[in-house]
């Protein structure tokens, strides 16, 4: 005898299709609203389970050199940074695939800070390293960070980025790597500790202390200020490797009042070592960074110091041309895509890097240079009918156009 409505039940939980708000037929089955939700439930939760298990296994090292020679290709220069930079990842690697027994070694932490001129690649050393990385990767900047209870972001946003940068992947995220730019903006504004709260300084250092050490915090997942009433992530930051880079303008002082030299001038006492006053970072140690506003404890906790050389002539010249996303390379491209072959005369390559050099922007002031004399160039060949099929940039057109622009307006700082 065939079943009635009343009569047809969840085959799974048993329920009656008028207790459930519905209820799904299959051949010669059913299932109802409620165990679907807790079917779906646990699937998530065995996915999850998975992925994490298989980001354990599958997370190969890559060797120091091996990364040394990826950022070679994009970086030039700055192999002291890129050494420190190669080894902390592969540390951090080697870290994460540790198996723990009773009687072996922790390994701690090496979170890096990086001290350099402006336009040096401190951002570009931290952009390129990701490229290779199979472990999320994030860019965050201080700048933006106020202590608790004022209006900026919380210290907590640095890993809601971490957390959207894997998906949402608590397992990923946890093993992850941020980097920390501008990190010398959060300096204290005087040498004593502050007495009143410091809003976006001493008061931020002290809120990154945990989560640099390694702590359990919970993340709003959509940033905590517009969503109040969302639910919490805990995150474990035991194992995330923290990347912190900054300019600290003004420390060169620093530094040769401790060396007992002047920035500008000749060494006093021919007695002293040879210090080299155009690049005083390479002396540079914790206590310089305690005197500029960074309080020890965050010092402590940023035990790889390592430093940026200023660019000189040579070496923005390189940039210009050399690396795989070099600035002429990018250009090229661009008319590329126009049918049109874009070349330069050599002299224009020396241009251009001694108008950065006057103007001390670093590597950013050639991209600067470069937009005014190719602005109109950029403007014009999309639409011109002759079609055009090569355009050479010579000196002369070069300079031309760049006392057109509000550049040559600029002088050196």
């Amino acid at each position: 005898m065939a079943k009635t409505t009343r009569e047809v039940t969840c085959s799974f939980c048993g329920i009656r299709k008028q207790d459930a708000m519905m209820l799904i037929a299959g051949d010669g089955a059913h299932i109802c609203d409620r165990c679907i939700a807790q079917a779906n439930e646990i699937l998530v939760e065995e996915m999850n389970l998975r992925k994490s298990k298989a980001l354990q296994t599958t997370l190969k090292l890559i060797r120091p050199i091996e990364i040394k020679e990826h950022l070679d290709q994009y970086v030039i220069g700055q192999d002291d940074a890129k050494k420190v930079m190669a080894v902390a990842v592969y540390n951090h690697y080697k870290r994460l695939n540790q198996k723990m027994d009773k009687d072996e070694i922790e390994l701690e932490k090496s979170n890096i800070i990086m001290v350099g001129e402006t336009g040096t690649g401190k951002t570009l050393l931290a952009k390129t390293i990701a490229k290779i990385l199979n472990v999320p990767f994030c860019i965050c900047d201080a700048t933006v960070l106020t202590e608790a209870g004022y209006v900026g972001e919380d210290v907590e946003s640095i890993l809601t980025r971490l957390l959207q940068a894997a998906d949402y992947d608590v397992a990923a995220a946890e093993r992850g790597i941020i980097y920390i730019d501008e990190i010398d903006k959060i300096a204290r504004k005087s040498d004593n500790p502050s007495i009143t709260r410091d809003v976006s300084g001493e008061g931020v250092q002290q809120a990154l202390l945990k989560i640099l050490e390694g702590t359990i915090v919970n993340v709003p997942p959509q940033g905590g200020r517009k969503h109040p009433d969302q639910k919490m992530i805990a995150v474990n930051t035991n194992n995330i490797l923290f990347m912190c880079g900054g300019a600290f303008d003004g420390i060169q002082k620093k530094i040769a009042n401790r060396l007992r030299t002047q920035t500008i001038g000749y060494k006093v006492n021919a007695d002293e070592m040879e210090v080299d006053v155009n690049n005083l970072y390479k002396y540079i140690t914790p206590q310089d960074l305690k005197s500029y506003g960074l309080i020890p404890e965050l010092i402590g906790r940023l035990p790889v110091l390592t430093y940026l050389n200023p660019l000189d002539k040579e070496t923005l010249l390189n940039i210009l041309t050399e690396p795989k996303n070099a600035l002429i390379k990018q250009y090229q491209k661009l008319f590329e895509y126009e049918d049109v072959e874009l070349k330069f005369d050599d002299d224009v390559y020396q241009f251009i890097v001694d108008k950065a050099n006057e103007f001390k922007l670093g590597a950013r002031g050639l991209r600067s240079i470069c937009e005014a004399i190719m602005l109109d160039a950029m403007f014009e060949i999309p639409s011109d009918k002759n079609e055009q099929k090569t355009l050479y940039i010579s000196l002369e057109y070069a300079k031309h156009k760049f006392e057109k622009s509000d550049l040559k307006k600029l002088k050196a700082a």
